[in-house]
């Protein structure tokens, strides 16, 4: 017997959720575990000082990404509970997803999976691609889409990490290629494929208010406070760590004063827009992480934040209109701005300071400049990974260009595997609204009891 339209929908999420947390629940029991205890009063204090160490900077990290990132996304006046509510279950989906599968490739030894923090942190950075990536089709996908782009796209970034980082030793600490890069080009492969050539005026329900642009803004306010744990958790306690964190601090302070002046200049009457605001403060901390942990002289931090935040406000102000124009581009959080644009810009940054870096490092101290990081390559005999300074500085370039060409291209695939109509993507219409996906109580008071299912069988009939 065929299911109602109307309730087909409600049924396919909580089937696909339901079969992937049954599946992870027998691989966890077969083969995921805890380290054995110790009785060595080393290996105990070892566990003791990387919880310690950590774990501060992974709550910093939760924060940011349940808390502020979740906040940003409600720029969109009647998608709040989407927003927030998507960004969380992707959040806890591509985790546990890229936590098996990063246990599978890499630290499946003797049948066994031994779980750490080390490796809780690493799979929630697989994680954040995702929740960037789906900013260039926000409002515009259902959610099961979005758990299908997750499902694909968190091993392609597995693998690309690995061939950037293992495979061509590209140094970047903060995830600016690997994480930032990646994720935009990728969300927007999707978006281009998803929703092919189609020029489409502006939604209605895509204009902010000033309450949820204030929302939006206070989301920008907890990222910018929590970015340096981003940044810096990776690197080497001590001296690496300190360097990063006051470089980041540094670059976004800068990047925030840009953007008000640059935003300012730029409008006619002199005003600042709130779109600007809530992305070029945080487009220094996008661009700085590839560079984090290098010794730069603190100018270098302050120049590489204002610069990021030029281009992120330049892009919203004549880029995106142009890619939308010229390329029906769709873009909705315009995270080329804030990640792709920025992220471009650190590469290019590293590649100068690891040049630079060659002229100073002529002397006695090679190791003063050379970069230290959780990621990093070991500097062997005052050289960059056994590679020499030119052949780093070539990594640095190939690894932003691996970037770019397999997210550009996996996004493509995935965004055409979206347009499966099983998949109950919403109509035109019913974008960007939260009453299609959540029982909004003063919607229930307002409309009949069956308006709900109503509207559901309409946006199906829509669609097909």
């Amino acid at each position: 017997m065929a299911v109602p339209p109307s309730t087909h929908p409600r049924r396919l999420l909580p089937l696909f959720l339901g079969l992937f947390q049954g599946a992870l629940l027998l691989l966890f029991t077969l083969f995921i575990t805890y380290d054995e205890p110790s009785a060595q009063a080393e290996d105990t204090n070892l566990v003791a000082n990387e919880v310690y160490s950590t774990f501060p900077f992974f709550q910093d990290i939760q924060v940011m990404l349940v808390v502020g990132l979740g906040l940003l996304l409600t720029f969109l006046p009647r998608y709040g509970f989407s927003a927030l509510t998507h960004n969380f279950l992707l959040l806890n989906f591509s985790m546990q997803w890229a936590l098996v599968l990063q246990g599978l490739l890499h630290h499946f030894h003797h049948g066994q999976i031994h779980l750490d923090l080390h490796k809780l942190l690493i799979s929630e950075f697989a994680a954040v691609t995702v929740l960037i990536s789906v900013g260039a089709i926000l409002g515009r996908a259902s959610p099961c889409q979005l758990l299908v782009m997750a499902t694909c796209e968190i091993p392609i970034y597995l693998a690309s990490e690995w061939v950037i980082v293992t495979c061509l030793g590209v140094l970047d600490v903060g995830g600016t290629i690997t994480i930032h890069v990646f994720s935009c080009y990728f969300g927007l492969g999707v978006s281009k494929a998803l929703f092919r050539a189609t020029q489409q005026p502006p939604h209605p329900k895509e204009t902010p208010t000033p309450r949820s642009d204030l929302m939006s803004l206070v989301g920008t306010l907890i990222l910018w406070v929590f970015w340096p744990s981003f940044v810096a958790v990776l690197c080497q306690p001590g001296d690496a760590q300190h360097r990063a964190i006051l470089n980041t601090l540094l670059a976004m302070s800068s990047s925030t004063i840009t953007t008000v002046v640059a935003s300012s200049l730029l409008e006619r009457d002199g005003k600042l827009s709130p779109g600007h605001l809530q992305n070029g403060s945080l487009a220094g901390g996008v661009a700085i992480g590839v560079v984090a942990d290098m010794a730069m002289p603190p100018v270098a931090s302050l120049a590489l934040g204002s610069l990021s935040a030029v281009v992120c406000i330049f892009g919203f102000r004549f880029l995106t209109p142009l890619l939308r124009r010229k390329l029906t581009l769709h873009d909705q959080c315009g995270i080329h701005n804030l990640h792709g644009l920025p992220g471009i810009l650190g590469a290019a940054a590293s590649v100068v300071a690891i040049l630079m870096a060659s002229k100073d490092t002529s002397g006695s101290h090679p190791s003063q400049l050379s970069p230290v990081g959780g990621n990093a390559s070991e500097v062997v005999e005052g050289q960059w990974g056994g590679r020499g300074v030119g052949g780093q500085a070539l990594c640095q370039a190939a690894g932003l260009a691996v970037a770019i060409g397999a997210s550009l291209l996996a996004g493509l695939l995935t965004g055409a595997a979206l347009r499966l109509p099983c998949l109950a993507r919403p109509p035109e219409r019913l974008c960007f609204d939260d009453s299609l996906y959540f029982k909004i109580q003063d919607q229930a008071e307002s409309s009949g009891p069956d308006s709900s299912a109503e509207e559901a069988a309409l946006a199906l009939k829509e669609q097909v």
